[in-house]
């Protein structure tokens, strides 16, 4: 590979199938409210923020007579236990993530950049032995900004060069995402994208230079052909 120089991957819905158990761990803090969350509400509204992001969005859409910050924070407590409890069902990776990530590890520096809390994505990858090869964890804890915003992969593309000591070239660099919030995030930092249809179809991932069912059908060879094309060519 000579154009390929760093992947930062998103994590739910790219690395772990959690997205349905984000969901499942939402509707049970919000019935406790009296409050429903419709399935395809929370995939087609909500699915790209944070959980803290998510809560007082939700405040907002329903015109809540709370205080969101301090309603929010406190439902993101409880969603926090009510997923823990989901996660420890099992693997929750989708197929082929272990063999791509090490292969690509062995190649480039990796990140992940998430708008899941830090102690979730640890917790998965730790025990699915993947944490050694990935350079740095950016989670919804690091930036007061969350996807849409680009400031996820800014500074997971910062803390890579930081770690490497490598003047890595953001066009050179690609994102793997499974939302358009992501995309979008993704693009404003100035990285090239890739997206698996892991949550959406094709067509609702639009930007994308390269669509692929997930991981497990993402070669390197792909994403180096994919950075030694100029940015406004898709493949």
């Amino acid at each position: 590979m000579t154009a390929l120089q760093a992947i930062i991957l998103d994590f739910d819905g790219v690395i772990a199938d959690s997205e349905p158990l984000h969901y499942e761990a939402f509707r049970l803090t919000l019935a406790e409210e009296g409050l429903d969350l419709a399935r395809d509400a929370y995939y087609e509204r909500y699915l790209g923020f944070d959980d803290f992001g998510f809560f007082q969005a939700l405040a907002r859409d329903l015109r809540l007579q709370v205080n969101a910050t301090s309603w929010a924070a406190d439902l993101v407590t409880r969603k926090g236990v009510k997923l823990q409890e989901l996660l420890d069902a099992g693997s929750v990776l989708f197929p082929g993530v272990t063999r791509f990530v090490g292969e690509a590890a062995e190649r480039v520096p990796l990140a992940i950049a998430s708008g899941a809390r830090l102690h979730e994505i640890k917790q998965i990858v730790d025990v699915a032995g993947l944490a050694r090869h990935f350079v740095t964890l950016v989670a919804a804890d690091h930036t007061p900004e969350s996807k849409p915003s680009p400031a996820p992969y800014r500074l997971a593309l910062k803390q890579l060069r930081q770690m490497t000591g490598r003047d890595l070239s953001a066009e050179r660099t690609v994102a793997v995402e499974d939302s358009h919030w992501g995309l979008e995030s993704a693009r404003g930092a100035g990285l090239r994208v890739v997206a698996v249809t892991t949550s959406y179809d094709a067509k609702d991932l639009p930007g994308a230079e390269l669509v692929v069912p997930g991981l497990n059908e993402l070669s390197l060879d792909d994403l180096d052909r994919l950075c030694a094309a100029p940015p406004e060519v898709t493949i």
